[in-house]
Parts: C-alpha cells; structure tokens; sequence
C-alpha cells in the first residue's frame, strides 16, 4: 500500500519577506524615517544605552537634505514619539520642534552626515561594553560570525579631546570613519552609520555585543581567530545595509507592536 501523498512545497512566491519599502512622496518617506527612529531609541533604551542626556540617533530628512531629526534633548529614550523627533539644521538650529537639541552630539552627526551623502542615519551612545573596548583603544577581531560584519569595516578615532564642541572635531571623527560603516571612539564610545534608520541602529545593536563577546572571550583565555579570507567572505555575506535592515525587522516589530504609542 501507498502511504499519504506528501503536501507540495508552496510556490516562493506565496511566502511573505520583508524588503525595505518604496515611497511614493518625500512626506511617506519622512514619516516612514521618523517612525523608525522613534522606535530605534525606545529600542535602545531598553537596551540601557541611555547615559544621562548622552546619545543620539539622527536621520536625515528626505527632502531638506542638510537637516536631520534628532530625540529632544533630556527626554528619555523609552518615552519619545514621533511627534516629539526635533528637525534641525547642519548648525544644530531647531527648524521643527518643541525641544533643544544637544549641541555638542550633534555637531558630530552633522559633520558625519555632510561627509557621507549616502549615509541617512548615524547612532551613537555610551554603552557600557563599547566604551569598555573604547577605553582599550581596541577594534574588533574576527572571533565570531557577528564580528567579522565589522571585519576591516571599523574604525580607531585615535584620540580624546573632551566633549566635542566645534565643527573641526567633528570633520576629524567623520575623516577617521571614512567610507565605513562603524567607529570606535577612543575613551569614548561607539558610532555607527547606515543606509536606513534600521541598519545604523542594527549595527550599533550588533558592535555593542561584538564587544561583549571580545572583552569576555579575552578574560577568559585567548580567542581563536577566523583567517583573514573566511572573515571577508563573512563580511561580504552579512556586512551589508540590507542585511542589517532584514536582521532589525523583528526588533521593530516588537517594538512597534508592544508600544504602538510611540507612533503618535
């Protein structure tokens, strides 16, 4: 006798897959942005990222190029909506909005933003694992497949001048960046950059465990490295924005479906 047929595998194109939407208008778009960087600051908030008034993500807008929205300075990351998102321009001048902005980080974002016309986001915050690499004046070594996204695709600003203040420190952080898409700053912190808000965020998300898993792997003996050629291979594989922007799809949803108000 002849068992049950097997059930016919579903044609692919039955199969929901998130891709990065497509807008129809510039207002969509900064909607679209705004929304996603609400949700990035609740996410990082969660996470602790939050250190006082410090940290900031940016988003550029789609439509005034040299302007970016920013969270208002003071107010914690888990509370901010989209109605609350700040706009100022590359002086840090508030052209929308009902709150300061922090003068001294977003001279930095600006300065990355004007250097990287491809990048629409940059994130930066002082979490406790990566100012703990950036106290070392450490990268990342390709020690796990997470890492090696990173792999020659992370910067050393090799330096500490206080709280930045002035355009020129922050063109010398946007040069030590360069054409990658993360930097470690020394005795400082972590910053990232990408395409879309999703991908900066997943990138600083994905570093910050980076330099848990390197600074518990050391005290604990010494790691295994990948060989340079599997560790670009990685990199090619996983080290892209879309990549980064797929991975981060479940956070947003849990984010914008556990704390829908964020939207308001």
């Amino acid at each position: 006798m002849h068992g049950p047929t097997p059930p016919l595998p579903l044609p692919t194109d039955r199969l929901q897959f998130a891709m990065p939407p497509m807008h129809e208008s510039a207002e969509d778009e900064r909607r679209h942005r705004k929304e996603r960087l609400a949700g990035a600051l609740r996410i990082f908030g969660r996470a602790g990222f939050e250190d006082g008034v410090s940290g900031h993500i940016t988003a550029r807008d789609p439509e005034f190029t040299d302007c970016f929205w920013v969270n208002p300075f003071g107010m914690p990351f888990k509370h901010v909506t989209v109605s609350d998102l700040v706009l100022a321009n590359q002086d840090g001048q508030v052209v929308e909005g009902r709150y300061h902005v922090n003068q001294a980080a977003f001279t930095v974002h600006a300065q990355v933003h004007a250097a990287r016309p491809d990048v629409v986001a940059v994130a930066h915050c002082h979490s406790v694992h990566g100012r703990a690499l950036a106290a070392l004046g450490d990268l990342i070594d390709p020690i796990t497949q997470e890492s090696c996204a990173f792999y020659e695709d992370l910067a050393l600003y090799d330096a500490y001048t206080g709280v930045t203040v002035d355009a020129e420190e922050g063109r010398r952080i946007a040069a030590a960046l360069g054409s990658r898409k993360a930097l470690v700053l020394r005795n400082h912190g972590l910053l990232t950059v990408g395409d879309s808000v999703d991908a900066a965020a997943w990138w600083f998300l994905s570093l910050e465990r980076s330099c848990q898993v390197q600074l518990l792997a050391k005290a604990a003996g010494r790691p295994v490295l990948i060989d340079h050629k599997r560790a670009v291979a990685t990199r090619e594989q996983l080290g892209g924005d879309l990549v980064a922007w797929i991975n981060y799809q479940p956070l947003w949803q849990d984010i914008s479906r556990g704390e829908p108000d964020l939207l308001s």
